[in-house]
């Protein structure tokens, strides 16, 4: 009996680990200490979109970025398909928006959606749809009211200042993160109407209603102060399976579990 009970355990335990996994960023081991959060906000105090992109791309492709973004977070989704199937899928999310600093001194850095698609393919990741970006709001842990500024919204200044609100409403609480920026999103609308646009999304307040509807009005290299970048591991588990993204928004069906729009075949932006 207590031989079936061990093969009984073994097996349970098999499939829940095999149903499991955990996803981390490749990132490059810095032999000195990096730039902070505080020194990088004050190297672009005075630096348009562009200088403040290619710094910023340049220090996290380098690796300087706090090590509590490493992990990926696991965030489900399930659908049920037109013959009363039901998929599964889990998607691995970063747990904040893409920073630079140190774990003593660290900063969310608002970016271009080219600078941000860099950094993507470098990490073997994607930029979230709007259903994701929805996903993500309902599990996450911490849940903070948006907190919207008027004056100088392009301004690095007036990035630095929102990150700096933000970890006082966070008061030092840990885990996956939502509603406290809009995020740059992937959508069939930047290429099948303006191909040179961002696509952004969220926002969420306390209700669940994000401020942002999907919108594509601005240039590409407009960023301001509200947008952030969440990475989003490449690879999906979809049904015990894993699957690239591109493949998963590829299937007539699979797809709606990452996307809800009518069509979803936008996968990354140029650069």
């Amino acid at each position: 009996m207590m031989k079936y009970l061990i093969v009984i355990c073994f097996t349970i335990c098999v499939t829940a680990c095999s149903s499991t996994r955990t996803y981390y960023l490749k990132v490059p081991v810095i032999s000195t200490p990096g730039t902070t959060g505080t020194d990088f906000y004050k190297a672009v105090s005075a630096s348009k979109w562009k200088q403040r992109d290619s710094l910023a791309v340049q220090e996290i492709l380098a690796g300087n970025i706090p090590s509590f973004l490493y992990k990926f977070v696991a965030v489900k989704s399930e659908i049920r398909d037109s013959l009363g199937n039901v998929h599964h899928a889990v998607f691995y999310a970063s747990p904040d928006y893409l920073s630079i600093g140190t774990d003593a001194d660290w900063a969310r850095i608002p970016l271009t959606p080219m600078a941000a698609q860099k950094i993507a393919d470098r990490f073997d990741c994607f930029l979230p749809t709007r259903k994701m970006v929805d996903l993500i709001y309902k599990q996450a842990v911490v849940k903070l009211e948006p907190v919207p500024m008027y004056a100088f919204r392009d301004s690095s200044v007036t990035m630095w200042q929102h990150h700096l609100i933000i970890e006082g409403l966070r008061k030092g609480r840990k885990g996956l993160i939502a509603g406290i920026k809009k995020d740059v999103v992937i959508s069939a609308r930047i290429r099948d109407a303006k191909p040179d646009h961002e696509a952004i999304y969220g926002w969420h307040r306390s209700n669940g209603k994000p401020i942002q509807p999907l919108y594509t009005g601005h240039i590409n290299w407009w960023v301001d102060y509200s947008h952030g970048i969440r990475l989003i591991y490449r690879k999906i588990r979809v049904d015990g399976k894993e699957m690239d993204y591109t493949d998963v928004l590829k299937d007539p069906i699979l797809q709606k579990l990452l996307c809800d729009e009518e069509v979803c075949d936008f996968f990354r932006y140029p650069y």
